[in-house]
């Protein structure tokens, strides 16, 4: 009896112990708004990216999170608009092709907490607090391990030095990830 038992403890607690993910890429979406002229928002993704994190709900202050993200795979659903906010005037992919973050640390809970990093966009590193919300974590049907958690962030775009169309464009850029994780 007792062999069960202590089998059936070890499975609960091996599941709240710290773990390294992967990003999966395929379950994952990273979102953008952007006021446009005081009319509406325009919505956009970036297709492509990677990245890892570290998580133990037993010590959330732990995590450590980091993505890379390929700008140029920026998508607003509209070839035109795209190939400017590529362009010099705002992301400058060419010369900056690359946005990252690093986690520096994490003020929470197991559940939801702020995780505060170093954001590069254009050429510029700036600390940054993102809101993080945990969704879940659990077996899935091929025999992994996965979690989920969403992050919003409100950045000012003219501090990362991309301040073209300042008027006409809002400074504010909102950010939403959904992240899925793979247990490695």
């Amino acid at each position: 009896m007792l062999k069960p038992a202590l089998l059936s403890a070890a499975l609960i607690s091996g599941s709240a112990m710290a773990a390294n993910y992967d990003i999966d890429g395929a379950h994952t979406t990273i979102l953008f708004k952007i006021n446009h002229m005081g009319f509406s928002e325009t919505v956009g993704r970036f297709n492509s990216f990677s990245g890892n994190y570290q998580y133990d709900a037993n010590k959330p202050q732990s995590a450590q999170v980091a993505i890379t993200i390929d700008a140029d795979s920026l998508d607003t659903n509209h070839e035109a608009r795209d190939k400017h906010v590529k362009s010099p005037d705002f992301l400058d992919t060419k010369q900056y092709p690359e946005i990252s973050f690093k986690s520096t640390a994490f003020n929470g809970n197991a559940d939801k907490g702020v995780l505060t990093g170093d954001l590069t966009m254009h050429g510029v590193t700036k600390q940054v607090d993102l809101n993080v919300v945990k969704i879940g974590e659990g077996k899935d049907p091929w025999g992994g391990y996965r979690s989920g958690f969403n992050g919003t962030i409100t950045l000012k775009r003219a501090d990362f030095g991309i301040d073209q169309m300042l008027g006409g464009i809002g400074n504010d850029v909102k950010i939403e990830l959904f992240i899925e994780g793979i247990r490695k």
